[in-house]
């Protein structure tokens, strides 16, 4: 990573290790600013996430991160299920770092393959507690900094929703009604910001190369991701750093006329 010329502002991230919450690090980094990389480390398929049938990122992925930019990442291993931990994490970008400018809720995990009737419920809640609940717990945590801090007005939440919050897809029910949530966080949230100066943004990617996205196809029994470009005007995968460009935007001073909105990341999504 190459720093730019940016502000020294400092923006948290959630779901940092890899995917678009790690391609989001690396694009506020090249902008010059400072970043708290937040990310559960949590592996392997994780025992007390029901329905998670796939490797979660490790503390290896973190740590490599961190070694792109060591003087601009710091790194910090909590779960989104956690308020405290995620306090805790907020609390470490004011006293390390001096301010907290922008935090995004990255963190996500993807469980399907099955029509509402016969989905457990157990995974169900597993999509709520990091998706939906994750999601609240970051804004929870990091806003009251924003408004304490030395410029509110150039403060931004932004959460990584998804197509699928905003429609319905096939055998992923669970996921939409999170997503769906997710939206609906931002915009009761931003509007719960009025007269602040502080913004709540939502992006939504479409088909993204991530391993989640491989984790989608496996629950669709496809063997190559690239059976998902057929869902995407633009004849192709989105790659993260796209995204993540896009949340660097919305993170910024300018972003903050996007307050309360939608913002599409999707490639011409049609799923």
């Amino acid at each position: 990573m190459t720093a730019g010329p940016g502000s020294g502002r400092v923006v948290l991230v959630t779901g940092a290790a890899r995917g678009i919450g790690a391609a989001t690090v690396r694009a506020l980094c090249r902008q010059g600013h400072r970043v708290v990389a937040v990310d559960s480390c949590a592996g392997d398929a994780p025992a007390d996430l029901p329905g998670v049938a796939y490797p979660l990122a490790n503390r290896d992925e973190l740590e490599s991160l961190r070694d792109e930019a060591p003087d601009q990442v710091l790194t910090v291993i909590a779960d989104v299920r956690d308020r405290a931990a995620l306090d805790a994490a907020a609390r470490t970008a004011v006293e390390r770092l001096g301010r907290l400018d922008a935090a995004v809720a990255a963190a996500a995990v993807i469980i399907g393959g099955r029509p509402v009737w016969e989905t457990p419920a157990a995974h169900v809640q597993s999509l709520w507690d990091v998706d939906a609940l994750g999601v609240w717990n970051t804004a929870a945590a990091c806003v009251p900094h924003m408004l304490a801090g030395p410029d509110p007005s150039g403060c931004r939440f932004v959460a990584v929703a998804s197509a699928a919050g905003t429609r319905g897809l096939f055998h992923l029910t669970g996921y939409n009604m999170v997503k769906h949530a997710v939206i609906g966080l931002v915009r009761g949230l931003a509007a719960d910001l009025t007269g602040t100066g502080v913004a709540a943004i939502a992006v939504s990617p479409g088909s993204t190369r991530t391993p989640m996205l491989a984790a989608t196809a496996a629950l669709y029994e496809l063997d190559d991701v690239e059976h998902f470009t057929a869902s995407q005007l633009t004849g192709r995968l989105i790659d993260p750093a796209e995204v993540a460009e896009t949340i660097a935007f919305c993170c910024s001073v300018a972003g903050g006329v996007l307050t309360g909105s939608v913002v599409s990341a999707e490639g011409g999504f049609r799923g």
